[in-house]
């Protein structure tokens, strides 16, 4: 232990000790524990309670108050347990009688203080944290202390239930692992004492007739399996399986939703691989678990690729079951074939649970979303019947919108309930986008579009739905792309687009400012995925769309202003940036459109749209479309001084984006090796193109910007200005090795480089870089900038920001003065805190 904890403890325990116990906080605490958990990790021998008696002093003193403060004697728990981890010092506090005193019977346990719920769970956490060693265990089981655990099983308070459930486990696990010696089995009399003891436990809650105690033990069981994969685990399940069985058969027991998520815990220990009727119990709760129980326990063992076959297609069928029973309410007889041949569970439940008002849309959210899961797996573990899956998806949303009349009666109940319910809209909408990357559905885009544009047209919808649908459409329309050009169907395509375009012509006008939006991030994500195709850019450039887009630039909602600025930005890349376009014809709008964005950063009042103009930006200058090195020099110097001066962090931080940017073009230009910053070598012709590159790099004011970044007042602008500069010397010092300090201020301009060292020492603390113009630093001047780099410590400074804002905080002087704080006066001892 370091001698500054040993002068500090003392001081912390007094303060601790004191009066005035009830100010104390409990982030104060929690932090103070910490510390002493950091303490006990560094040094796990006797002697640091033995070097400090002021420890076993500070519990003494808090047990003998007649009324401790409930947080400090919560605290005090579960600081002796943190110190009785370690086996050495448990022996100690045992010798001093410290810990029957704290975790027996005479202790906390019957005085009245123990009906505060933050004393139960100081005991609670204590014992965890004492629970690491075999003495630790003998004395709870030996002393009472495992009843106190399964009594809090079933506390008020879910904090300390739920602790006292882990702490279960943490015992009954530590106990079979240290104990025996051979492998278990089934009888009693193979387990050790205290393992016996909570297994029993865990048996005599199942075969109760009390529902709480039935949860406690499958919530502890839960924990286990989820937490343990040791083969002994499979001998307590055969201990208990048949009780877990009954659960399912009873269809009147309260705890059968439960089961779902024990049956998914054990699926995932590799113990129950190959354990046939441990799977056989999967597909029996696959059967009699309800739908809405047995939905999330299927598509989880879909996503299980050890999992059987025959229980796997049981688990899918459970899933399709609605989708099936909504595609045959919509026509009778049947028109199309349905999803399923047979289902797991009675087909009237689920017509029941369809035709009821308060569970359909519910159970058919629940379903879609389990899809939609599935959907995301790279490689599906089953087949799915795309297309009646498709059928059943634009049934779903036609039944939302009412444009579909079915002629069951089922059908005509389950439209009347699903009628703009946005819910699953949006759920089947998410699903249908999930659909079009699978095979098998390029037979029904054409009604897939058909439901799409009826809600991109429909006044009736929302504007979250609207959104959704946006996003489905974008992923159809690419599929439709694919499809087009694989089979030459051109004129579908050109169809469908044309309507997409009249329909985003209106929604760009729309009186909502959420449609408005929604409309250009939908545009961007077009001109993202389709600017290869020509169809595309024909139809796109036909409509009114670029012009209603543009015209969004000066949108009262700095929202819509952002996505219109992203817009614009990408329109360029067709409008103005294509190989193809006409020059001189687009020449004066593309000088426009660049003015308007660069007005935009330096005069929006909101920091979205500035934020998006300089993601534009930095894309531009990326793929190379500001013109010639000139050019795009002159283009940059000019965005990063507006930039330098915004009052939004990330829009700081983009211009450093921009410059690091610009920095590879730079070297790429002259050839020089460009991956962040990879030495040159030291050929005359490398030396002469690398002062060319610090020539612009000066002209254009990247240096400037870049060393008033590192004592920028937020954190992340400083540490990436500073990588930047480090890459930067990189490149100009290949084989860098610091010059010496006195002999650089020798030099003419040495005086001012030292200078500027000493600032940025002390601004990248200080968060401030003077500009009052008396240094004479010429950020310009190139020889200045070779010896600035190749001087200021720019290590030194990284290691500075890098700094974690908390280090100072939860130093250990922090936490003293944290504690006197509270204690409500630091008059007497305010020396303390130094």
């Amino acid at each position: 232990m370091t001698r500054e904890c040993s002068v500090l403890l003392p001081r912390v325990c007094a303060a601790l000790a004191g009066p005035r116990q009830p100010r104390y906080d409990d982030t104060c605490l929690e932090k103070l524990l910490d510390w002493f958990r950091s303490l006990t990790a560094l040094d796990p021998s006797v002697e640091l309670v033995q070097d400090n008696p002021c420890l076993m002093e500070f519990i003494a003193s808090v047990l003998a108050l007649p009324k401790p403060s409930p947080s400090i004697l919560s605290f005090t728990l579960r600081l002796a347990g943190i110190l009785a981890a370690s086996e050495s010092r448990f022996q100690h506090l045992q010798q001093e009688k410290l810990l029957v005193r704290l975790f027996g019977r005479d202790g906390p346990l019957s005085s009245a203080v123990w009906e505060d719920a933050s004393v139960r769970s100081g005991w609670v956490n204590g014992v965890h944290s004492m629970m690491q060693h075999q003495p630790a265990l003998h004395f709870l089981c030996e002393g009472g202390g495992i009843d106190v655990i399964f009594t809090l099983q079933g506390d008020p308070s879910l904090f300390v239930a739920s602790a006292a459930s882990q702490l279960l486990v943490h015992m009954l696990t530590l106990s079979v692992e240290s104990e025996t010696t051979k492998p278990l089995t089934t009888k009693d009399c193979d387990w050790p004492a205290c393992a016996q003891m909570i297994v029993k436990h865990i048996e005599d809650a199942l075969q109760s007739s009390s529902a709480s105690h039935i949860e406690q033990s499958l919530k502890l069981l839960t924990s286990l399996f989820g937490s343990c994969h040791a083969p002994w685990t499979e001998v307590l399940w055969l201990r208990i399986a048949k009780q877990i069985e009954s659960f399912l058969m009873e269809e009147t027991t309260q705890v059968q939703y439960m089961l779902a998520n024990l049956l998914l815990k054990m699926s995932r220990s590799p113990v129950f691989d190959t354990e046939g009727s441990f799977w056989a119990l999967v597909t029996s709760a696959l059967e009699h678990l309800t739908p809405v129980q047995a939905g999330p326990l299927a598509v989880r063992i879909l996503r299980l690729y050890k999992c059987p076959q025959d229980v796997r297609i049981r688990a899918l069928t459970v899933l399709l079951q609605p989708m099936d029973c909504i595609l045959r309410a919509a026509s009778q007889p049947l028109e199309y074939a349905g999803l399923l041949d047979e289902s797991v569970s009675d087909p009237i439940t689920i017509e029941s649970l369809l035709s009821s008002r308060s569970s359909c849309a519910s159970l058919l959210c629940q379903t879609l979303a389990h899809l939609k899961e599935l959907l995301s797996l790279v490689d599906l573990p089953v087949d799915l019947p795309s297309t009646p899956l498709l059928r059943s998806l634009m049934t779903i949303l036609q039944f939302c919108n009412g444009f579909l009349s079915p002629a069951s009666p089922l059908g005509n109940t389950v439209s009347r309930i699903l009628i703009n319910s946005f819910r699953v809209q949006r759920s089947a909408l998410d699903v249908l986008a999930a659909l079009s990357e699978q095979k098998g559905c390029d037979t029904l885009i054409g009604s897939v579009f058909d439901v799409l544009l009826a809600y991109l047209e429909s006044p009736n919808t929302s504007p979250t739905v609207l959104k959704t649908t946006f996003q489905a459409t974008s992923k159809w329309l690419v599929r439709l792309q694919e499809v087009s050009c694989s089979n030459s169907q051109w004129q579908q395509a050109e169809k469908i687009l044309e309507d997409v375009f009249l329909v985003l012509q209106k929604r760009l006008c729309s009186p909502c400012w959420e449609v408005r939006d929604s409309s250009l991030e939908f545009l961007t994500v077009l001109i993202k995925c389709l600017t290869d195709q020509d169809e595309f850019r024909q139809s796109l450039l036909s409509s009114e769309v670029p012009r209603l887009t543009e015209n969004l630039l000066e949108d009262p909602e700095s929202y819509v202003r952002a996505s219109a600025v992203t817009a614009v930005g990408h329109l360029a890349f067709i409008t103005y940036f294509a190989p193809e376009s006409p020059v001189v014809e687009n020449q004066s709008n593309k000088e426009n459109t660049i003015a308007k964005l660069q007005e935009i950063l330096s005069t929006d009042p909101e920091g979205f749209p500035r934020r998006a103009v300089i993601s534009i930006f930095i894309e531009w200058v990326r793929q190379g479309c500001t013109g010639q090195l000139e050019d795009t020099e002159q283009f940059v110097s000019r965005v990063i001084q507006t930039v330098e001066h915004d009052l939004d962090w990330e829009v700081r931080l983009g211009g450093l984006e921009l410059v690091d940017i610009f920095c590879h073009h730079a070297f790429c230009h002259f050839g020089l090796p460009k991956c962040p910053y990879a030495p040159v070598s030291s050929a005359v012709t490398s030396s002469i193109h690398q002062n060319e590159v610090l020539q612009i790099l000066c002209r254009a004011n990247l240096f400037s910007f870049l060393f008033r970044s590192l004592c920028d007042c937020d954190q992340p602008v400083g540490q990436r200005a500073c990588d930047l500069l480090l890459n930067l010397r990189i490149n100009f010092y290949p084989t860098f090795t610091p010059r010496d300090s006195q002999e650089i201020e020798d030099s003419p301009v040495g005086h001012n480089i030292a200078w500027l060292q000493r600032t940025l020492r002390q601004g990248s603390l200080a968060k401030n870089f003077p500009t009052d113009g008396g240094n004479g630093v010429d950020f310009q001047d190139p020889e200045s900038m070779m010896i600035a780099l190749g001087t200021i410590d720019l290590e030194e400074l990284r290691d500075e920001l890098n700094k974690s804002s908390d280090h100072v905080e939860k130093s250990p002087q922090s936490l003293l003065q944290d504690i006197l704080a509270t204690v409500g006066t630091m008059e007497e001892n305010e020396a303390d805190c130094y």
